[in-house]
């Protein structure tokens, strides 16, 4: 008797705890200037402000639904920064004065309007733009993931306390490396494999130089 192979590859579809470019909104939360000022739990803005715009380049990529929403953008915040608006420029961004996201109607509205019942949700600062609305949105029904080094507190101890929070109501900690993997599954994905290592190169710091490392002819097959 032989024996054969009948073990085939699993779509992504049939691995129901990991998210997928067909399921999954993206939200971006008061990404401005003002946030930015006061977020003191990341020792490098300019790697939070990578992740953002990795965040939103991944969005473009993979055609994820997005909402973007700045708070008091013209007597507080700022605009939300270039890196996610110059990606998305189709998206307008929503501006309001609850400083929680989820209880502007409009916001809600757009959330909905994606038709996506999985979120993957970064904010400025993490113990409030973040956390509110993705605490918001889990009682609501949705399944939420939070970015977390897309987004900041502002203390060490206030972020790390906010992530503590939110992961005691049902919501999921991710980084963006994780959020890469998991959208793009599968290397031998040709129509996204080059566009994603451009993003990683970009943006993802020793990752990026390890692409650059092999696409510059130093390794040899």
């Amino acid at each position: 008797m032989t024996s054969s192979n009948t073990h085939a590859d699993l779509p992504d579809s049939a691995i129901s705890s990991l998210f997928n470019a067909e399921d999954t909104a993206l939200l971006l939360v008061d990404h401005q200037p003002q946030m930015i000022f006061g977020a003191r739990s990341s020792t490098d803005p300019q790697a939070l402000v990578n992740n953002v715009a990795a965040l939103a380049k991944l969005a473009k990529l993979y055609e994820l639904p997005t909402v973007l929403t700045s708070i008091s953008a013209e007597t507080f915040g700022g605009a939300l920064i270039p890196e996610i608006t110059r990606v998305l420029p189709e998206i307008d961004v929503i501006d309001r004065s609850h400083i929680n996201a989820w209880q502007d109607g409009t916001f809600r509205a757009a959330v909905e309007a994606t038709g996506r019942r999985r979120l993957l949700i970064a904010g400025l600062w993490t113990e409030v733009c973040l956390t509110f609305p993705a605490l918001s949105a889990v009682e609501a029904g949705y399944e939420v993931f939070a970015v977390v080094d897309a987004s900041a507190g502002s203390s060490t101890a206030a972020h790390d306390a906010a992530i503590i929070r939110m992961t005691q109501k049902g919501v999921v900690p991710v980084s963006t490396a994780s959020v890469i993997s998991e959208l793009q599954r599968d290397w031998a994905r040709t129509e996204t494999y080059g566009p994603v290592n451009d993003i990683i190169r970009d943006h993802m710091g020793a990752w990026g130089q390890g692409v650059n490392y092999v696409t510059s002819g130093f390794v040899k097959g």
